[in-house]
């Protein structure tokens, strides 16, 4: 993979791992445009490294509140922060599922099927127009709540279905407080993120090239800087009621894919 390339690609994770526009749909869309010619498990491994970065931007954005969750946790009482993380935990239930029971089979979505992704972009502009026409309350995410939305995280599994955009859509139209939502969604992806890579590794499926490692490096730095600022802005954006702006954004590209996909 050339450099340039892993900067390009990187960037496009940070921005739209939080930004609610699928980085996984991006980044199929990326690698078609500049010619990914990478065997998948080689492809797979850069998608990877891409969401760990994303995941660290996350740690560092929210700090403060998971140092203050792991605090509270460790008072080893059913308080707040012991609720919240309970979940967390809930939430990650159907995306581990779907993660060790049909593995191989969301694999084989990520090979460039951009007709696909087209199609899912335009099901996340749905989503989005939708929860930004919701009304605003302070409402906090039940423990039901987080079951739902962690059905939504699930679904998103699939390319061009935006994670961030699934899951505070989800959130919001269930009738909680926006800046919650974008809170919970942000945050309930990160131990999932962590068990993923945990499981690549110790299984064995990355297929590691020393002769890539500056491309990793590069991808990763990319993804890191360009995802502190995307998760900071998503936030404002979120309190803002702006994500009707996403909505109309995923539509076009999706229409765009989908076209590019029938004529080549």
């Amino acid at each position: 993979m050339e450099i340039i390339d892993a900067i390009i690609l990187g960037i496009i994770q940070g921005l739209t791992e939080f930004l609610p526009v699928s980085s996984s749909g991006h980044l199929e869309i990326g690698k078609a445009i500049l010619g990914d010619t990478q065997v998948a498990e080689q492809s797979l491994l850069f998608t990877v490294v891409l969401h760990f970065a994303t995941a660290l931007s996350t740690i560092v954005v929210f700090r403060k509140d998971i140092l203050s969750l792991i605090q509270g946790a460790l008072k080893f009482k059913w308080n707040e922060d012991l609720q919240f993380i309970s979940k967390i935990a809930i939430s990650m239930i159907p995306a581990v599922i779907v993660g060790l029971f049909f593995e191989e089979q969301l694999e084989s979505l990520f090979g460039g099927n951009i007709l696909l992704v087209g199609c899912m972009l335009i099901v996340t502009a749905i989503l989005l127009y939708l929860a930004d026409k919701a009304k605003d309350t302070n409402k906090n995410v039940t423990f039901k709540n987080a079951f739902i939305i962690g059905i939504s995280q699930a679904i998103a599994m699939l390319p061009g279905i935006s994670r961030s955009g699934a899951t505070i859509s989800t959130s919001v139209l269930l009738g909680n407080d926006k800046t919650k939502a974008a809170r919970f969604s942000f945050l309930m992806v990160v131990p999932l993120i962590f068990g993923k890579i945990a499981k690549d590794v110790i299984s064995g499926d990355l297929a590691y090239d020393s002769g890539n490692f500056t491309a990793l490096s590069i991808g990763f730095v990319a993804a890191f800087i360009a995802g502190l600022f995307a998760c900071t802005w998503m936030i404002s954006l979120v309190k803002k009621s702006k994500l009707s702006y996403f909505a109309i954004y995923c539509l076009i590209v999706g229409i765009i894919a989908i076209t590019y996909s029938l004529l080549n």
